[in-house]
């Protein structure tokens, strides 16, 4: 009964919001109100709602820091080097800003933090693919889906709390895995590449539009017409200079409407404002000191994440705008994005609350876990590696970990199976988990791209599937699970 309840409410969930029927956070909380009563344990909602939002209370603390403060950074102009630096890479070409966009979240990934990873590369790509009306769904997805492998850094956190649940060494359960995870990564930037010379073929020759153009963010899900981006010659306002085809209707399922192309790729390419008020050239190097002090008492766990970030935060808005009036306009200008985000964490929270306090999901885990025949114990490194792509997805990383990993092991321990290839296999499904309704951090991502959750699911989650047992066929092959 409650298996099939537990079922039934994420898929009633992951239906309603990719069909647009409602919001995220409406669905995070109504949803699972209305299945808590079902199974007959509405009394006890409150219970709950008041758990859950407890365990995930440093969570929404950490985020809406982290939001302040890398949204100073961004305003004070220390991301705007490697933003240039991107930016000449890219040109005005759909294949090097979808490659860029990918390289740029790989390498912002080492610090361990998705929301992190996330503000910057949206920050330093939204502008380009925008003026250039490339999809903002291959953007989220291509970033997500390249967190999603580099997550497994020990400091990341899944690989910390496999060493923890089966009593490992984090580096034993890392460092074998390297070459898998490198050829995950290889196949991420190979799919940029391919989605890129799709979008290249999708719009044509660019046309770099206006700074105040103003246009919907293209989505490239739901079949022809499903999107909009810049006017297209023939089916809105001319498009200067625009020599892409002509016809109002995608290449295929995939493809929505696009923009035109555009005549000279090298001209008015640009991130962030050059110059806008908020730069503090001055600072520079106290920002980038104070950033790498940050980073690094964050690997190094000298304090609770939350509270380096909230000290961070004063820090760099009390140094850089040293005037009351300036520091409320900064914070008044990431008000939207806190509240978004903060609001969705509280809100996952009522849905984590019930599945756990129910027993909805320790029910779902057993029955997946028994549901696996006896003639696969010999392979149960494998099967984790399987299981991690769905019970990650529809489970927190604790809830996975925590509290299914160590009966896999068990269970593959009986079969001769040692418990550090069934740590490594439970990696592998980090690339999907990254896009779970169940990550805050995703909720920062499709937030600043300005794209529905659903879009962003409908079109990531099959990639990132992809990614995932590409990850896992590589550790089968050299042997490493």
């Amino acid at each position: 009964m409650l298996t099939t309840l537990g079922f039934v409410m994420i898929a009633t969930f992951l239906v309603l919001i990719m069909m647009k029927r409602m919001s995220p956070i409406a669905a995070l909380v109504l949803i699972p109100a209305l299945f808590c009563v079902f199974v007959g344990q509405g009394a006890h909602l409150g219970d709950y709602v008041i758990e859950g939002v407890g365990k995930l209370a440093p969570t929404a603390a950490m985020l809406m820091f982290a939001i302040v403060y890398f949204g100073l950074m961004i305003d004070v102009g220390l991301f705007d080097p490697v933003v240039r630096g991107i930016l000449r890479f890219c040109k005005a070409d759909p294949v090097r800003v979808v490659v860029g966009t990918a390289v740029l979240a790989a390498v912002v990934s080492l610090d361990g933090d998705g929301s992190t990873t996330f503000m910057i590369t949206v920050s330093a790509m939204y502008p380009l693919y925008k003026r250039l009306g490339l999809s903002m769904v291959v953007m989220t997805g291509v970033a997500a889906t390249a967190n999603g492998v580099m997550n497994t850094l020990p400091w990341g956190g899944p690989t910390a709390r496999a060493a923890t649940a089966l009593k490992l060494d984090a580096g034993d359960i890392f460092v074998p895995m390297i070459p898998a995870l490198a050829v995950g990564l290889v196949f991420v930037f190979v799919l940029a590449y391919v989605l890129g010379l799709r979008e290249r073929k999708r719009v044509g020759t660019l046309v770099l539009l206006p700074d105040g153009a103003e246009e919907k963010a293209t989505v490239l899900v739901g079949g022809p017409g499903a999107g909009t981006g810049a006017t297209r010659s023939g089916t809105g306002a001319p498009a200067t200079g625009a020599t892409g085809p002509a016809t109002g209707t995608g290449a295929s399922d995939e493809a929505p409407t696009a923009p035109s192309a555009a005549a000279d790729p090298e001209a008015d390419v640009q991130g962030l404002d050059p110059h806008r008020p908020t730069l503090r050239p001055r600072l520079y190097w106290f920002n980038a000191g104070l950033t790498a002090a940050l980073l690094t008492a964050m690997i190094m766990e000298l304090l609770p994440i939350p509270v380096l970030f909230l000290l961070g935060a004063a820090l760099a808005l009390t140094v850089n705008f040293p005037h009351v009036p300036d520091q409320k306009a900064r914070l008044a200008a990431h008000a939207d994005n806190v509240l978004n985000v903060a609001g969705m964490v509280f809100a996952a929270a009522v849905f984590t609350g019930v599945l756990s306090g129910t027993g909805m999901v320790e029910h779902m885990a057993d029955w997946l876990v028994d549901a696996v025949p006896e003639g696969m114990g010999p392979h149960m490194a494998l099967v984790t590696g399987l299981l991690s792509l769905p019970l990650t997805y529809f489970m927190s990383n604790d809830g996975f970990y925590f509290g299914v990993l160590p009966v896999l092991a068990e269970a593959g321990a009986a079969h001769g199976v040692s418990a550090l290839e069934i740590a490594r296999a439970s990696l592998v499904g980090q690339a999907l988990h990254m896009s779970s309704p169940l990550v805050p951090a995703v909720y920062v991502l499709v937030g600043m791209a300005k794209v529905e959750f659903g879009d962003h699911t409908r079109f990531t989650v099959k990639w990132a599937a992809l990614t995932s047992l590409v990850v896992l066929g590589a550790g089968i092959v050299f042997g490493i699970v």
